[in-house]
């Protein structure tokens, strides 16, 4: 299952690192992206969200024929 993580970082001003990784559960996928999170922003993080990613072609849109 793919999962997105989002890691919000930096201090005054806060920036955002998404990024996705394959896992069988929210440990694995925790487990993961905390060897995939760059070392640059690690120390810095101050908020990490993990979401079960959404994939592109199974979304649902409206057509427009309202």
């Amino acid at each position: 299952m793919l999962f997105q993580i989002t890691v919000r970082y930096g201090g005054r001003y806060q920036r955002y690192h998404t990024f996705t990784v394959d896992a069988e559960d929210a440990r694995e996928a925790m487990e993961i992206g905390a060897e995939e999170m760059p070392d640059d922003i690690a120390p810095q993080a101050d908020l990490v969200e993990l979401r079960v990613a959404t994939d592109p072609d199974s979304r649902p849109y409206q057509d427009g024929d309202d």
